[in-house]
């Protein structure tokens, strides 16, 4: 049976996309514009780190079998409930993660490299393409390297990793009930 593309969903991914992608954009450039060469390269590696950990869960919650979370769903382990949500929703959840967030993140990252090679090259008084070169040479290969060995752990280890997102999911969920009956 084939599923079909469900329209709204689509025009949900772009919007969210194109605000996290404008988000994202302004706080780098507020960040980078105030920030050290340390703190640059740090704004940096969050980003490529967020990249990665959204590309794992993508790639884990497509890969995992649903039947040990129905088990540790009836033994009321905590996550395991929004691990299944997450797996029911699998297509929708690794779109978001690796479409959404990934694509965004890896975007984001090329942006921050050109401000941090124009302000390395402000700073060394130089026009010099060679910094751009090699700033980007060196983030492309750390994150690509990065993002290959990460789906392998994703794929090795797909329970754990959505179990622990279930459970941060859990976390969160309880957090939000709380707050609402405190309002409430």
């Amino acid at each position: 049976m084939k599923k079909r593309t469900n329209l709204s969903w689509v025009i949900r991914i772009v919007l969210i996309s194109a605000a996290s992608s404008v988000v994202f954009s302004f706080a780098s450039s507020q960040f980078l514009g105030r920030a050290g060469d340390v703190a640059a390269f740090a704004i940096l590696l969050v980003f490529i780190l967020i990249g990665l950990v959204f590309d794992m869960i993508g790639v884990a919650v497509m890969s995992a079998n649903e039947a040990p979370f129905h088990s540790m769903a009836a033994h009321k382990q905590r996550g395991a409930t929004e691990a299944l949500r997450l797996l029911k929703n699998a297509e929708k959840t690794s779109s978001f993660c690796t479409d959404v967030v990934g694509d965004v993140t890896g975007i984001i990252t090329g942006s921050t490299v050109a401000l941090i090679a124009a302000k390395l090259m402000l700073s060394f008084s130089t026009q010099s393409i060679v910094i751009q070169l090699v700033i980007s040479g060196a983030v492309t290969g750390l994150t690509t390297g990065s993002k290959a060995v990460g789906k392998t752990l994703a794929l090795n280890n797909n329970t754990a990793i959505v179990l622990r997102v279930g459970k941060l999911m859990h976390v969160f969920g309880a957090l939000d009930k709380n707050r609402d009956r405190k309002r409430g």
